[in-house]
């Protein structure tokens, strides 16, 4: 029942996950070319700063929302990595429900922002896409997850306990591997948003997006996990003793 729950939730948490975080560009379009045009920065540095804090306030918010739905997750690589560190609760049953679950949110997140995005912005509402050969594409997308995984281990277990200062860290590492893997995969670092957009594309039943967008984020993930066990030695969770 509780692997139920856990997939319930990681549905709803994952369509609104892929819904507001399509729409990160669009609003850091419209944040700066209305509100901050003045700003002597570049076009360029000014765009990352607003997008860095649109995605802090997001994974603030989502973080509460996925702590009030029971632990719900909108990232099938998230509950690979913890597995595979001796972390949290799922188990091999748990994760076979969840993301199934996960998929299904995000086709829905995805249609739903394509669908009710004003015109003029939808051409900024899309989801990852090959942009480099098969190979450079694995890796790229392989290695981006490893060390997304690797910060978010890191910050969450070794780094500060203030939960605002340990969300302004990854809303950073997230903004710039997303900088540094859009000329090669979009990137995801996600297989459920991938495969939602995939999924509108009909290009979701292909072997490039089961490399690309799922074997090797699903290995960078897990390697991560193994790595930070073995180097940073992550906590066990401790057992309530029972009476």
């Amino acid at each position: 029942m509780g692997a139920v729950k856990s997939a319930i939730g990681d549905v709803v948490i994952t369509f609104l996950w892929v819904f507001s975080a399509s729409a990160i560009g669009p609003l850091t379009s419209i944040i700066t070319s209305s509100y901050l045009p003045h700003l002597q920065l570049g076009d360029f540095f000014t765009s990352v700063i607003v997008t860095t804090l649109v995605l802090f306030i997001l994974l603030f918010i989502f973080t509460l929302v996925g702590d009030a739905l029971g632990g719900a997750s909108f990232n099938p690589t998230a509950l690979a990595s913890f597995y595979a560190a001796g972390l949290g609760d799922d188990t091999l049953l748990s994760m076979a429900l969840r993301f199934p679950a996960q998929v299904f949110g995000a086709i829905g997140g995805a249609w739903a922002i394509r669908e009710f995005m004003p015109a003029a912005y939808k051409h900024m509402v899309e989801g990852p896409s090959l942009q480099v050969d098969l190979r450079s594409g694995c890796i790229a997308e392989g290695v981006l997850t490893f060390l997304i995984t690797f910060v978010v281990l890191l910050v969450v277990l070794r780094g500060p306990k203030n939960s605002v200062l340990q969300t302004w860290l990854l809303a950073m590492s997230t903004v710039v591997l997303v900088l540094a893997g859009s000329p090669y995969t979009g990137p995801s670092m996600n297989p459920a948003n991938a495969y939602g957009w995939a999924y509108l594309s009909n290009s979701h039943n292909t072997w490039e997006h089961f490399y690309v967008y799922w074997i090797c984020p699903f290995i960078g993930a897990i390697l991560a996990a193994w790595v930070f066990r073995t180097v940073v030695s992550a906590p066990q969770p401790t057992k309530e003793k029972k009476p």
